[in-house]
């Protein structure tokens, strides 16, 4: 079985759920990459959803992970790339939907609106759950039509 690879990011907000999601994941052996921040100094949320999306675009990483207070911001930003899938996710069920559904590739989270134990299983959702394709396979590529 091949090893997911990884990208994470976070603003000032995010940063401690970033570093505890960091060490969940470095336990369960992922492959991670860690774009920061590292510190909850203020920061600009898109300096860290930008490497995190280009990376995911590129192939260079399975999945990303980002994370900001409410986690609209960031996600808007990871969103602007044209290969990427973000859902912004504060309940294991919503990131469930984005996987089997519309084969999201970067989970947003809420730092300010969601516990870590929520954090923790919505992550182990969003990386155990397949896209279903089927009926949902056209609806995900017209996600990528130009406007």
């Amino acid at each position: 079985m091949q090893e997911l690879k990884l990208a994470l990011g976070a603003d000032h907000a995010g940063y401690k759920l970033k570093e505890l999601i960091v060490s969940y994941l470095k336990e369960k052996n992922y492959l991670i990459k860690d774009f920061g921040t590292n510190s909850e100094s203020s920061v600009d949320y898109p300096d860290f959803a930008h490497p995190v999306a280009q990376g995911v675009q590129d192939g260079n990483y399975n999945f990303g992970i980002l994370i900001c207070g409410s986690a609209n911001g960031i996600n808007m930003t990871a969103n602007k790339y044209r290969k990427i899938r973000s859902a912004l996710c504060w309940k294991s069920e919503i990131a469930e939907l984005a996987r089997l559904h519309n084969d999201a590739n970067i989970l947003a989270l809420p730092a300010r609106y969601i516990s870590e134990e929520e954090a923790i299983k919505t992550v182990d959702v969003f990386l155990n759950t397949a896209f279903e394709g089927g009926r949902h396979q056209k609806r995900v590529e017209k996600i990528n039509q130009l406007c």
